[in-house]
């Protein structure tokens, strides 16, 4: 089988998988990394939100031989290193606004918004109306004002 080596969650990583296997597999079932969740295996959902080198990315829809050996892949369980902290912000104000309720889809919304801050400061702007519009996260329990609370909440903090 081809070797595919990447960085998840800030250490260097091997399998041995074939090509076509879709990331989240291998984050999930050959890496034990279950934060990215199942949803829909298409993108849509985006239950599996993750970074690659910083940006927002559906695991489920990339296919392992797609990744670099330098890519950096974060997922939830990676999220409070990139700030140094037992939880990441975001983490923090997703549990002061009692975002989650089944809690299924948190880890891709958490990463979808902490990738939608970033862009915006990169921007050389604050979070706004707009950019939570266009975080497109499925939440099934409806969640999606104390989410969007969260988010400011979180963006301020990091």
């Amino acid at each position: 089988m081809p070797e595919h080596t990447f960085i998840l969650n800030g250490k260097a990583v091997t399998v041995d998988i074939e090509d076509d296997v879709r990331l989240l597999w291998v984050l999930r079932d050959v890496l034990g990394v279950t934060g990215p969740k199942y949803g829909c295996g298409l993108g849509v959902c985006q239950a599996c939100t993750s970074h690659i080198n910083g940006k927002a990315f559906n695991p489920c829809s990339v296919p392992v031989k797609d990744i670099k050996a330098d890519d950096e892949i974060t997922t939830i369980e990676g999220l409070p290193a990139t700030v140094g902290k037992d939880l990441h912000p975001m983490q923090e104000a997703w549990l002061e606004h009692d975002v989650a309720q089944c809690g299924y889809c948190q880890p891709g919304q958490i990463m979808a918004a902490v990738a939608k801050v970033e862009q915006a400061r990169a921007a050389g702007r604050e979070i706004g109306e707009a950019d939570l519009d266009e975080i497109r996260n499925i939440c099934r329990c409806g969640t999606y004002n104390r989410i969007r609370e969260a988010i400011v909440a979180g963006a301020a903090k990091f």
